[in-house]
């Protein structure tokens, strides 16, 4: 690549100097396109349930309930995305396993685009998005994985917590891409029109774009150069697990009540105000689009903080609040506009204590010849989970005459990683192992 520097003894970061601006642009960039990619199947499931998956027995819930399996089958295919991935990332360096990770989800969003109806392909129709989903969900599992160390490491002293960042600022520009553009369709089209055809869309524009991320990946500069000598001088696939387990169950514990609720807030809560309360399919895509934009504005200032104050004040607040607050927030939820928006800000300003660290603190966990892989599989596991369970979960409760037990879920976990939170160690002022 021209520009890049040269090869480095193993173990070491290039000698060149690297463009901040670059290499935030590098990460954040291809990060969106994956994490549009993920969110455009759950904003729109709504619309091509029924038309992928068959009725059963009457119930109008069991198209979306399958659905939302597909969606976490995808979350199940993460840990290995970010054992494989990672595990490339620490072998070959970490731009050969963004580039491997974003054409992947490329490749996935044109399956769930081209993906035929029950109607006219029988159960193909599911099986392609199957298909599709396991793809993306390899991708996704990877690109946390390498993306959070790339970025972490290209952070100068004292400014992990800012870089770290910028992992969910691009991540909820994915987000609000996926959400604002299914709005805007969703307000222009009928409802049968979304059915029919509109649904395909941003998946077709999702494809266009994770080009676009390949071709300003390949700009990228490399934050640790790889092993050039035999296979036994480059990390094997589960040294991190066997090493290191401890700081794998560490990950797990870090992870489990920060998934949870992120996903919740995130990408379940319009679909919960639409099963629980009646809200209305578009104006909940509106509120989400606008609590996203709020967040996505957050971030920054989170990792800025914790850069001057550490790491564990943010993550203890954000369990607690969310222990303390998610039940009656989420009782809070009516059919007006009003309450969907201010529950969804007000869990944003708590998930900002999580998400804005997140990446910094598991890539402090880790040394650098294992830290790729040693994030991606803990991480990834525990996300599929906690995370990507909980749409499933939550319709599955109110399916079952239990929708007031979902809250109480979220909350109880979030309880469980305040308490890791507790005994986890200050790393904000540590140097990073490269």
């Amino acid at each position: 690549m021209d520009g890049a520097p040269a090869a480095t003894p193993a173990g070491t970061p290039p000698s060149a100097p690297r463009s901040s601006i670059r290499q935030l642009a590098a990460a954040s960039v291809g990060n969106a396109a994956e994490w549009y990619d993920w969110y455009a199947y759950s904003f729109l499931a709504v619309y091509f349930a029924d038309r992928v998956f068959p009725k059963g027995s009457g119930n109008s819930l069991v198209p979306l309930l399958s659905t939302f399996a597909v969606f976490a089958v995808g979350f199940f295919m993460r840990p290995v995305g970010g054992l494989l991935m990672g595990s490339i990332a620490d072998r070959r360096g970490r731009r050969a396993a963004l580039t491997a990770t974003i054409l992947l989800m490329g490749g996935g969003s044109l399956l769930v685009a081209l993906t035929p109806t029950y109607a006219s392909a029988g159960v193909l129709a599911p099986v392609v998005l199957v298909v599709a989903r396991l793809i993306q969900g390899l991708s996704v599992g990877g690109e946390f994985a390498a993306s959070t160390t790339f970025l972490v490491e290209s952070a100068g002293p004292g400014r992990r917590g800012l870089f770290s960042s910028f992992q969910y600022v691009s991540t909820t520009i994915g987000q609000l891409l996926a959400s604002g553009i299914a709005a805007l369709l969703a307000h222009l089209l009928t409802e049968g029109q979304m059915g029919d055809w509109g649904w395909r869309v941003p998946f077709l524009i999702g494809a266009l774009i994770s080009l676009v991320g390949f071709w300003i990946r390949q700009g990228a500069q490399e934050t640790r150069e790889p092993a050039h000598g035999t296979d036994t001088e480059r990390p094997a696939l589960f040294e991190a697990l066997r090493r290191h387990p401890r700081e794998s169950l560490l990950i797990c514990g870090i992870t489990a009540g920060g998934t949870l609720a992120y996903y919740t807030w995130t990408t379940y809560l319009p679909t919960y105000a639409q099963v629980n309360a009646g809200f209305d399919k578009g104006d909940a895509l509106i509120a989400s689009t606008l609590s996203l934009a709020f967040f996505a504005l957050l971030q920054p200032l989170g990792g800025l903080l914790s850069d001057k104050v550490g790491r564990r004040p943010l993550l203890i607040g954000f369990a607690l609040g969310f222990a303390i607050l998610a039940v009656p927030l989420l009782h809070s939820i009516t059919s007006a506009f009003l309450s969907l928006l201010l529950v969804q800000c007000a869990g944003m300003v708590l998930l900002t204590g999580y998400t804005s660290i997140a990446a910094a603190v598991n890539a402090e966990v880790f040394p650098a010849r294992v830290r790729a892989a040693g994030i991606g599989f803990p991480y990834s596991l525990t996300v599929a989970l906690f995370g990507g369970t909980a749409p499933y979960l939550g319709t599955w409760f109110k399916q079952s005459g239990h929708p007031g037990a979902f809250p109480w879920y979220v909350a109880g976990l979030c309880l469980v990683s305040a308490c890791v939170y507790a005994v986890l160690p200050e790393t904000a002022k540590r140097p990073l192992d490269r």
